[in-house]
């Protein structure tokens, strides 16, 4: 090569990445669902898992931990249980707060699994696809690295 070697002096620095924006909530999610999106959205804008057309489902993930944290404040006041007296004698009956925790729960847990909200969920949408294990096949079978 020819030229000037480059210098430190006449460099340019890398400029950091612009922060990608975050969308607002809808306007028909309850406020509790609209402070989970407020707290969560940027992350998962950040790792690129909030584009556009996963909006709605996300809304309804917010919605189900709004319905978690809500149900569980509930429970926390009146309790998992309930007596009642039946012909067997007196019985104990989970409230009807403790089981729609437990469906709202369900809904958290399936619906959170699609945009990585646990570790395990996350490890599996960093990992390759399973293309890219035919990739590495098929170049290990040409004799690339």
């Amino acid at each position: 090569m020819k030229g000037r070697k480059p210098s430190m002096e006449n460099v340019v620095p890398m400029r950091e990445e612009m922060p990608k924006p975050v969308p607002a909530p809808h306007d028909l999610m309850s406020d509790a669902a609209k402070e989970v999106w407020e707290r969560l959205a940027p992350e998962l804008v950040k790792f690129d898992r909030l584009k556009p057309h996963f909006e709605d489902m996300f809304a309804a993930y917010c919605e189900s931990v709004a319905d978690v944290i809500e149900l569980t404040s509930c429970i926390v006041m009146d309790g998992r249980t309930y007596s009642v007296k039946t012909r067997n004698g007196e019985q104990q009956k989970k409230t009807a707060n403790w089981q729609a925790r437990q469906d709202a729960l369900a809904n958290m847990r399936q619906l959170g699994a699609l945009f990585g909200m646990t570790p395990v969920d996350e490890a599996r949408l960093s990992s390759g696809a399973q293309g890219d294990l035919f990739d590495d096949l098929l170049r290990q079978l040409r004799g690339g690295d």
